[in-house]
Parts: structure tokens; C-alpha cells; sequence
């Protein structure tokens, strides 16, 4: 499928350059679930929109995503907009410029409806918020739609746009995606510019889309990576490619240590299925330990709290009763946190790229883990306060996610095997930079499946 032609499904047949009815539609149909948009911009799309149809006029179009609808997280600034952080709203500031990543969507011709709902600071796996609320899962009805880019998962699975950008830290474009049934791709750290995002985690935040399947979340992220000169983490290297091509055999990894025992019956069924469609389709299954990844939550959780400590410092020392329960424990828990443990997690992930980058990926070119243990947790059973038991959901939550941040490496959230129609999500995942590698063989199963 080609960048025009998935632009096209994207932006519901543009055919006629009609982009402003369409963007209405989307825009009166989005202003319906305030559980999952913050709020829409209609003069501001409906100006990006006629832009779209005064180029359509004369036979022109400004790139592969001209007159497509999207929106995203929260968090992302856009110049003369208000960003919210999903937070109480004495945080929300004016922006004075425009996010990398959004000011390259808008060249590449979205119309962005506005602002989706997402955890407070980008701090829950829960998607739940103590000062908005949670976005209804409109794929599991009543179920927790993931976060924090809760709203960005819950909008694909609602139809009302077909792809959005959301933020990983731990886990949080994977998560909704998993939640939600849809697609989640994390890129490699330091593939996507972060300038103009607000940061939660130096270290490990990365940018990257949600979208209805993967090949319109790998158009996406083709189009937002890349140094921009800004951002000094972000690499000078070329961004993924937009299509797909066949993969060649490939040695696909699956665990078979105890790191896995412990998953739902169901998602065990949907990795057997799994391995045995790839061997179907003439890849090699290759049983590895996986195990070293269970140490590595609790580094990557306090290089996260630690970082996030220093981000809310001023903020929280006088504003500390504007913060949900939850989010206010979590950063003074990390105040308290001594800086030698800090510096030994910042240890702990070195040693472990080397011994990943070697013990795994020298037997393995993928592998494939599930994204949750199984299905999410209903709403009504998890308790936004302060609990002790909330530590131990967060946990996890991100059993299978939080371990990649830390390492840095891409990862797609797939939706895999269904058991009475609800999804069970699974993880493909790569030495750093193999995005097409990940997107061509998660793009193979996608059209088998289909």
C-alpha cells in the first residue's frame, strides 16, 4: 500500500479535495465524547482544512497526509494553543511555538482537530485522571482504556480518527494500544525529536504514533522522525520508510523462561497461534530466556520517578494539593529517592543494552513478547488514590513494556489473537533502528490475519 493511497483511507476518500466537510464531520463527531477529547480547535482546523482544498484546486496536495484528520495527546504544544498536560488546570500553559513532530504532521497536510485526554503528567498505565476522568473504552466497554495516552488509543478505537500521536515512557503508547485494540508504535529513543513535548523522563520518553493498523502508523512515524537541531538526543538518521516490504526469513524469538509463566491462558493460546502463523509463513521460532528483562523494571522505574522528581520540583514544593493523589505520592515518594540509586539504574541499563544487544539479539533478528499479562482491568475495580495496591497495578501493567524503555529499543503493539472478541495484544521487538524491520513483519501478519 502506498503513502497516497493509505493518506487516502485515512482521510475518508479526499477525492473530491473536499477536506473542509470532512474536517466539519470529524469535528461535530468528535465534540460528542468529551471523555475522550479535552477539547477540539475548529478554527484552527477548519483554516488547515481550507488550506488543504485551495491547493486541491490547482492539482496540488501538501504531502502524504493532505486533508487527513487527526488528533493527539495533550501534551504537545502547538503555538497560540493552550497545552494541558492532562493536569489541573492552573498547569495549563499558553504555548509559544509549535512541537517538531506537530509542525511536521501540518507540513505534511493534516487538519488536527485538537486535544485528547491522557493521564495526568503522563503518569497512570491506567489512563484514569484524578481532575478529568477516564476515557471510556470503546473497544471493551468499561474496561480502563491504558495509559497515559489514553485518549489517543481510545479515538482510533472510537473511529473518530485514524491515527494520533501519544508519548512512551513506560509503556504509555503501547498500553492504550493494547487496551484499546489498536496499533501502538514505539520508536527507538532518539529517533523522534522531543523539542516542544513535554518531558516526564529525560532518559526514556520517546514520541511515536497510535493508529488503526500498521501501515498508517508507520506513515506516520516516517513523517515525524528525524534530527530537527534541537533536540540533541534526537540521531541524524533516515527516518523509517513509509511502506512494506516482504522481510526475508527471519529468526523470531519467543520466551520460554518464567518471565511469561504468568500470563492469561488466553494470551498464551494467541502467542501459540502466533508461532505457529510464522512458521507458516517460512520464518524460524527460536526459544530464548528472557528473563534478564524481569530485572529491569524497577531501574527503569527509578530512573523515571527520578527525572519526573526533578521536572515537578518548583511545582510541586507549592502547588502540592493541585496534584491527584496518585501523581503527588508517586513524585514525593521520588523526592526522598537517594541519588546513588539513581546513578546505579542509569548502571543497571548500560550493562543491560550490552547484554541484550548480545545474548538476544546475536540468536534472534525479533522477538515477540505480549504487551499486557492479558486483558485490562475494569475501571471500577481500580482505585485512583494512593493505595499500596495501585504500586503493585502499575507494576503490572508495564511488566512487558517498562523493561524496553530502558533499553530504548522500538517496539509495536499489535493486536493479536482474539477470544470472544477481545483483543490480547502482543509486543514486536528490535535491536535499536530496525523499525521497517518490525513494521514489515507486523505488517505481513496484520494482512494474513485480515
Amino acid at each position: 500500500m502506498t503513502a497516497q493511497t493509505i493518506a487516502q483511507q485515512m482521510g475518508a476518500r479526499l477525492e473530491a479535495g473536499d477536506a473542509e466537510a470532512v474536517t466539519r464531520a470529524a469535528l461535530k463527531l468528535a465534540q460528542t465524547e468529551d471523555t475522550i477529547f479535552v477539547r477540539t480547535e475548529p478554527e484552527a482546523a477548519l483554516a488547515q482544512a481550507r488550506t488543504c482544498d485551495v491547493l486541491a484546486a490547482r492539482g496540488q496536495a501538501m504531502g502524504p497526509l493532505h486533508g487527513v484528520t487527526l488528533a493527539h495527546k495533550d501534551m504537545f504544544d502547538r503555538a497560540g494553543q493552550v497545552t494541558g498536560f492532562g493536569a489541573h488546570p492552573d498547569a495549563a500553559r499558553a504555548a509559544t511555538g509549535t512541537s517538531t513532530v506537530l509542525a511536521r504532521l501540518d507540513a505534511a497536510g493534516q487538519v488536527d482537530l485538537g486535544r485528547l485526554t491522557m493521564s495526568e503528567f503522563a503518569m497512570s498505565p491506567t489512563g484514569q485522571n484524578a481532575h478529568w476522568g477516564v476515557a471510556r473504552n470503546p473497544r471493551i466497554p468499561g474496561a480502563v482504556p491504558g495509559g497515559s495516552s489514553s485518549g489517543s488509543g481510545a479515538a482510533i478505537a472510537a473511529g473518530l480518527v485514524r491515527a494520533a500521536l501519544g508519548s512512551d515512557t513506560g509503556g504509555s503508547i503501547r498500553l492504550p494500544a493494547a487496551c484499546c485494540g489498536v496499533v501502538g508504535f514505539k520508536p527507538t529513543k532518539g529517533r523522534v525529536p522531543v523539542t516542544g513535548v513535554m518531558p516526564l523522563s529525560y532518559t526514556l520518553d520517546c514520541v511515536g504514533p497510535l493508529a488503526a493498523s500498521v501501515a498508517e502508523a508507520r506513515l506516520v512515524l516516517s513523517i515525524i522522525s528525524g534530527a530537527d537541531g534541537i533536540d540533541p538526543v534526537c540521531a541524524d538518521r533516515p527516518a523509517p520508510r513509509a511502506y512494506a516490504r516482504s522481510p526475508q526469513k527471519l529468526r523470531i524469538g519467543f520466551d520460554a523462561s518464567a518471565y511469561t509463566a504468568g500470563i492469561a491462558p488466553e494470551m498464551a493460546e494467541g502467542l501459540r497461534r502466533l508461532k505457529a502463523l510464522l512458521q507458516d509463513l517460512g520464518h524460524g521460532v527460536v526459544d530464548l530466556d528472557l528473563s534478564l528483562l524481569d530485572t529491569l523494571g524497577e531501574a527503569s522505574n527509578v530512573i523515571a520517578m527520578s527525572e519526573a522528581a526533578a521536572v515537578h520540583a518548583d511545582r510541586l514544593a507549592v502547588a502540592a494539593e493541585r496534584y491527584g493523589p496518585q501523581v503527588r505520592s508517586r513524585l514525593l515518594q521520588a523526592e526522598a529517592m537517594p541519588g546513588y540509586a539513581y546513578v546505579r539504574a542509569m548502571q543497571i541499563r548500560l550493562k543491560a543494552q550490552q547484554q541484550v544487544n548480545q545474548e538476544v539479539f546475536g540468536k534472534v533478528d525479533l522477538f515477540i513478547l505480549p504487551t499486557l499479562i492479558g486483558l485490562p482491568p475494569m475501571a471500577d475495580a481500580v482505585n485512583i488514590s494512593a493505595d499500596p495496591k495501585m504500586a503493585s497495578l502499575i507494576g503490572s501493567m508495564g511488566k512487558y513494556t517498562r523493561p524496553l524503555n530502558l533499553l530504548g529499543l522500538p517496539a509495536l503493539s499489535l493486536p493479536g489473537h482474539e477470544a470472544e472478541g477481545l483483543p490480547y495484544s502482543v509486543q514486536i521487538v528490535g535491536p535499536a533502528w530496525s523499525e521497517d524491520l518490525i513494521a514489515d513483519l507486523g505488517q505481513q501478519v496484520e494482512t494474513v490475519r485480515a
